[in-house]
């Protein structure tokens, strides 16, 4: 089962451990839990337990490369900001990366810095600002849900109505029928 997310958190993949430690020092100042793997297969499994804002992978790599592994992200984590980082950029690579794994950008090694961090900054917000808007459309659905249930047993409930100043009027309703609302909500 997937954990909750506390801090943002990010993956880097490169088969290479110096490239890893250049990245996770390049982002030490900033507010990120910093997981670092140099294979993608082992990335599956790291993400299958954990749950990540953004995963940064590089294009080659033994086994399987970059843009098949961010392709098997998005199938399976299609939240999941996807970001590739390669030393071999040719426009194959880029479209293949883009096609299968439908990335967020694309950096060459060696990367600048500060660009990498906004755009990590920037992935990040995107990642929570979608968030948010699946729970507030999980919100808005379960609450249409329980309209409809009340309109079936309460007809007519539902209606809207406003005076001239466009303040809600309500429907003259008993104390009774008050009570039957509240109590079915209580259930629900």
């Amino acid at each position: 089962m997937r954990t909750v997310v506390k801090r943002p958190r990010i993956l880097f993949v490169d088969d290479e451990e110096h490239i890893l430690a250049a990245l996770t020092r390049t982002l030490l100042d900033e507010p990120y839990e910093i997981v670092t793997t140099s294979s993608a297969e082992r990335a599956l499994g790291i993400i299958e337990d954990q749950p990540f804002h953004v995963v940064v992978s590089d294009e080659r790599m033994p086994g399987m490369d970059g843009a098949t592994f961010l392709g098997i992200v998005r199938q399976r984590y299609p939240e999941t900001i996807r970001i590739m980082l390669t030393g071999h950029a040719s426009v194959e690579a880029t479209m293949r990366a883009v096609n299968k794994g439908e990335i967020y950008r694309f950096f060459t090694k060696p990367w600048d810095d500060g660009s990498l961090t906004l755009a990590l900054r920037s992935a990040v917000e995107k990642f929570d600002l979608e968030d948010e808007n699946r729970r507030l459309l999980k919100t808005v659905k379960r609450q249409s849900q329980e309209l409809r249930a009340l309109e079936k047993e309460f007809p007519g409930i539902g209606d809207v109505r406003r005076d001239q100043r466009g303040a809600v009027e309500l429907p003259d309703i008993g104390d009774d029928d008050i009570a039957a609302i509240i109590d079915a909500y209580n259930r629900g």
